[in-house]
C-alpha cells in the first residue's frame, strides 16, 4: 500500500510534532498515551482496539494524534507519540532504518502477516457467482501473462481497441511502478493506463464495477474495507526480485511488513504495556472483515473497535493477564447493557 503524503501536510505535521517541546511520558502522573494515528483506516482501527484496552484494562488516558508517516516517525522517536499499531516500514525504509539505528523507536513485532499489494480482478470473472447469475468469463485467468487473451473483457469505455488498467493516482509512487509493469509484461499494447483521480476514486471504480457484475483490472492492497467486502483475486506475477522490481518492475510487489512500533523510553517505563502490545496479533482476514463491517454499518473507528472486541474475546484474552483481562471484559459487558 502507498500512502499519500502531500508536501504541505508533511511540513505542517512535522512542525506540529517538533513544536511540542519536552516529550510527554505516559508514565508521568495523568499524562496520556498518544497513538500515532496515520492516515489510513486499518491503523486507526487497530489504534482504537489497543486504546480501548489501555483505557479500560490499564487505566490510562488515551489520545490519537493524526499524522502522516514522516512526522509520525519523528514523533515516535522523540516521545511526543508513544505507540503505533501499524507501521508500514517497507514503504518508508530510509526513515525506519534511521530510527532503528538510533534506537529511540523500536519494533514490537508484526500486527498481522505481511500485507500484499498487486493487480486484482473480481473472483467471479474466474469462478462465476451462481447466486448472482454470473457465469465465469475468464476461467483460465491466473497470471498477468494471461491478460492479453482477455483484454476485451476489460474494454476501455473511451477506447474500444484496448482494455483499461485502473491505476492509482499520479501522485502515488506506485503508479509509476504499475506503468513500468505494463511495459515489462508487454501489456501496454493491450491496455490503457488509466489513473484514478484519488484513493476514493480508485475504490469507487472497483466497487461500482463489482456491484454491476462487470470486469475490472486494478491495483489495490490489503487490508482495506473494499477487499474485506468484495471477493477479489490477486493475479500471479513472477516472484519478487529487488533488482528487477527497482528497474523494470516486472515481478511481484514485495509484501510489506506491518509492525507495531513504539517509543523505547516509554516502553521501558511501561513493561506491562509493552508485553500487551507485543502479544497483540491479528490477521489480514480479521482486519479486512472489521473494516468492511465498519464501512457497511457507518461506524466510527472507535465503534468498530468495540464491536471487534465483543466479537473476538478468544483473540484479545490471549493478549492480557489478569487483572487487565477482567477489566476489559467488564467494560465491554457494561457497554452491552447500555
Amino acid at each position: 500500500m502507498k500512502k499519500r503524503t502531500f508536501l504541505i501536510m508533511l511540513v505542517v505535521c512535522a512542525v506540529s510534532v517538533l513544536s511540542l517541546g519536552t516529550p510527554l511520558q505516559a508514565s508521568d502522573e495523568g499524562q496520556p498515551v498518544v497513538f500515532a494515528d496515520f492516515s489510513w483506516d486499518s491503523v486507526q482501527f487497530h489504534n482504537r482496539v489497543a486504546g480501548f484496552i489501555l483505557e479500560h484494562g490499564f487505566g490510562k488516558k488515551v489520545l490519537y494524534s493524526f499524522t502522516e508517516e514522516v512526522p509520525g516517525f519523528l514523533g515516535l522517536e522523540r516521545g511526543d507519540l508513544q505507540l503505533a499499531m501499524e507501521t508500514w516500514v517497507d514503504n518508508s525504509a530510509p526513515y525506519w532504518e534511521k530510527a532503528k539505528k538510533n534506537g529511540k523507536m523500536i519494533s514490537l513485532g508484526k500486527n498481522f502477516q505481511d500485507a500484499p499489494q498487486g493487480w486484482y480482478v473480481p473472483t467471479y470473472i474466474i469462478k462465476g457467482d451462481p447466486a448472482r447469475g454470473i457465469e465465469p468469463s475468464a476461467p483460465d485467468l491466473k497470471s498477468v501473462y494471461d491478460l492479453p487473451r482477455y483484454w476485451k473483457l476489460f474494454e476501455d469505455p473511451e477506447d474500444e481497441t484496448k482494455g483499461r488498467f485502473l491505476n492509482g493516482p499520479t501522485g502515488w509512487h506506485v503508479s509509476i511502478t504499475n506503468a513500468l509493469k505494463l511495459e515489462a509484461y508487454g501489456l501496454d499494447r493491450h491496455f490503457n493506463n488509466f489513473h484514478a483521480g484519488s484513493a476514493s476514486a480508485l475504490a469507487v471504480g472497483i466497487a461500482s464495477a463489482y456491484e454491476r457484475g462487470n470486469a475490472v483490472l486494478a491495483y489495490y492492497w490489503e487490508p482495506t474495507p473494499l477487499l474485506g467486502k468484495y471477493d477479489m483475486t490477486k493475479l500471479e506475477e513472477p516472484p519478487y526480485d529487488p533488482e528487477v522490481f527497482n528497474t523494470t518492475g516486472g515481478c511481484d510487489f514485495p509484501a510489506c511488513r506491518v509492525l507495531k512500533t513504539g517509543n523505547r523510553e516509554f516502553l521501558e517505563q511501561e513493561p506491562d504495556i509493552r508485553t500487551f502490545i507485543e502479544r497483540y496479533t491479528t490477521t489480514l482476514e480479521y482486519t479486512n472483515q472489521a473494516l468492511a463491517f465498519m464501512e457497511d454499518n457507518g461506524l466510527t473507528h472507535a465503534e468498530a473497535a468495540v464491536e471487534f472486541l465483543k466479537k473476538h474475546p478468544e483473540l484479545w484474552r490471549k493478549w492480557l493477564d489478569e487483572p487487565a483481562e477482567g477489566k476489559v471484559a467488564a467494560a465491554l459487558s457494561d457497554m452491552g447493557k447500555k
